[in-house]
């Protein structure tokens, strides 16, 4: 059977699985209906080894980056955190009749910092949870958006966001 056939076969017992062609194969429409069946990158004869393993670290990479997103995001509508009420569906962190409306990305780091609570999370292990990457710029990032989610929670004492320099963060809830 050609490749062809066999993505289609893979296709069809698991539609999530990465993959990609490596052919001799080089015309125009044959590498558009490799990359149309749903290949992750089509890649022609000859070729260069490292070229090959790089193309194949980025799928893996993103692969795991998209698996750690599904596997972040909430089953819960709604998740009480303290005193508040954490709306996952409509991003909304509810206290007292008040609401406060929220982005998707603080939505994603308050879900991971309390599926995690009560215990040293390592600042690294949060950047790349949820900016699938640890460089200077997005732990920047990540040091915003903290702030900011101090500021939604200090309506609730038994909440606390506590740095451990050097190492990463506490969300506690007493």
């Amino acid at each position: 059977m050609d490749g062809f056939t066999l993505a289609k076969k893979i296709i069809e017992i698991n539609p999530e699985i990465p993959f990609l062609f490596l052919t001799a194969r080089k015309t125009k429409e044959d590498k558009v209906k490799g990359l149309k069946l749903g290949a992750d990158d089509y890649v022609v004869k000859p070729f260069e080894a490292e070229e090959l393993i790089f193309r194949i670290k980025n799928i893996i990479k993103r692969t795991e980056q998209q698996n750690n997103l599904q596997r972040d995001e909430p089953k819960e509508k709604q998740i009480n955190i303290g005193n508040y009420t954490f709306d996952t569906e409509n991003l909304e962190l509810k206290i007292n009749g008040e609401s406060n409306k929220i982005t998707t990305k603080e939505a994603k780091l308050l879900y991971y910092l309390y599926n995690n609570r009560n215990q040293l999370i390592r600042r690294d292990d949060i950047l790349t949870h949820i900016w699938g990457k640890t460089d200077f710029f997005s732990g920047r990032s990540m040091d915003v958006f903290i702030s900011r989610i101090r500021k939604y929670l200090k309506n609730d004492p038994s909440i606390t966001i506590e740095s451990v320099r050097g190492i990463g963060l506490e969300f506690n809830i007493k």
